[in-house]
């Protein structure tokens, strides 16, 4: 089979890597960068399973299996309880800076490309403004950054790729309806009663049910950890798989179900998402080796200036203004305000949404905006990854 090359490549990549992860977690070097940059390598070889390019079937697969799977484990590492206690920071950023972020990378983005077509533009702008903390991993896991600061970050990157996934899937639907000629009115209130009810009642019930059930026997005694663990994928698939039958949305569903997943019991949750991170983590890795095996080489023909002009606006300005605005009263120092705005890499969550925009448009008409996303993507990858280690030192120690 043509797959077998890359996927041993992969393991290969993968277990060589992990033989140094502690090591190299200690220095600027990250596996984003990392498998970003072997990727482009490779691109002087020919791999059949990916002759098509961004069109090649398995893409598409991976890209969704990974966006249910990191939907849910996103969700699912969110502690409410934790949450409700210290809410006021990544509230404001979700509820004020998230929506800002989106205006402003909208407005901006009509300002460069006044000849795209404004629905594009807007698409843009969604698939651009989630987070993305595992770009700058030292960040949230390195204790010299104070806990509020690390727990505001890592809450923001969890939870803002999934309240911008339904703008987004609004906004693929109505490119998509206008590609085929438009539908009426009846069709997107239905549209929408599907999507956005079904979806989240389904997962959210899955979660909890099955959560419950899992808890319940373990308690028991009926479940080993094994299954418990591997209960993770499990919930995740059905979510999707039930709201899909019932013409819900399986990505919100997934998302739901791990943001109300019903495991209370400390050690099966653990279980349930550390496993879970494993599995994600290991698609996660997979799809930046194809960024730098195919999106780079679609796009690069395309980086000109206006895109390298926006792509940073959007790691800097658009991200860090509407952050400072969303943060303003809280009296926290400046020098957290800059960092919390640094700090909003754009990784996975943006690269898996353009897929899915690819599967459900096509690339043809729509290659200069795609472009922007990937250049951003990929500034993002090397800068925040080479700043996280230093820059978190220099802020924990001007707190000191």
């Amino acid at each position: 089979m043509t797959e077998y090359p890359i996927f041993v490549f992969t393991a290969l990549l993968i277990l060589v890597y992990g033989l140094f992860s502690k090591t190299l977690a200690k220095t600027v070097i990250t596996a984003p960068m990392v498998f970003v940059t072997i990727g482009i390598l490779t691109t002087y070889f020919t791999v059949d399973v990916f002759r098509e390019g961004i069109n090649a079937p398995l893409v598409k697969i991976l890209a969704e299996l990974t966006l249910i799977l990191v939907l849910f484990n996103d969700a699912s590492t969110i502690n409410l309880s934790v949450l409700r206690k210290q809410k006021t920071l990544p509230l404001r950023l979700l509820l004020i800076g998230l929506p800002l972020t989106m205006v402003f990378g909208f407005l901006i983005a009509m300002l460069f490309f006044p000849g795209i077509n404004l629905w594009v533009l807007a698409l843009l702008a969604l698939i651009l403004s989630p987070t993305d903390a595992a770009l700058g991993q030292a960040v949230v896991t390195g204790k010299i950054v104070p806990e509020k600061i690390r727990q505001t970050i890592n809450v923001e990157s969890g939870l803002n790729d999934g309240i911008a996934l339904p703008p987004i899937l609004i906004c693929i639907a109505v490119m998509a309806g206008s590609a085929e000629g438009g539908s009426g009115s009846s069709y997107w209130l239905l549209f929408t009663l599907k999507q956005f009810i079904f979806g989240p009642l389904i997962g959210g019930l899955t979660g909890w049910i099955c959560g419950l059930l899992v808890d319940r026997a373990s308690k028991k005694g009926w479940m080993n950890n094994t299954f418990q663990s591997l209960s993770a994928a499990a919930i995740a698939l059905l979510a999707y798989s039930l709201a899909e039958m019932v013409h819900g949305n399986g990505f919100i569903a997934a998302y739901f179900a791990g943001l109300l997943l019903g495991t209370n019991t400390r050690e099966t949750r653990e279980r349930i998402q550390e496993f879970g991170e494993a599995q994600s983590q290991a698609l996660v890795l997979f799809i930046f080796l194809l960024v730098g095996m195919i999106m780079v080489p679609f796009s690069l023909p395309y980086w000109d200036l206006q895109l390298w002009v926006y792509a940073i606006l959007s790691l800097t300005l658009i991200r860090m203004i509407p952050v400072a605005i969303s943060l303003w009263g809280t009296k926290l120092p400046w020098s957290s305000v800059g960092f919390i705005g640094w700090f909003g890499p754009r990784g996975i969550a943006s690269v898996l949404y353009l897929l899915l925009a690819i599967t459900k448009l096509g690339v043809k008409g729509y290659e200069r905006a795609f472009s922007v996303i990937v250049l951003t993507v990929m500034l993002s990858i090397f800068l925040h990854g080479i700043t996280a280690v230093p820059l978190s030192k220099t802020f924990g120690k001007s707190l000191h």
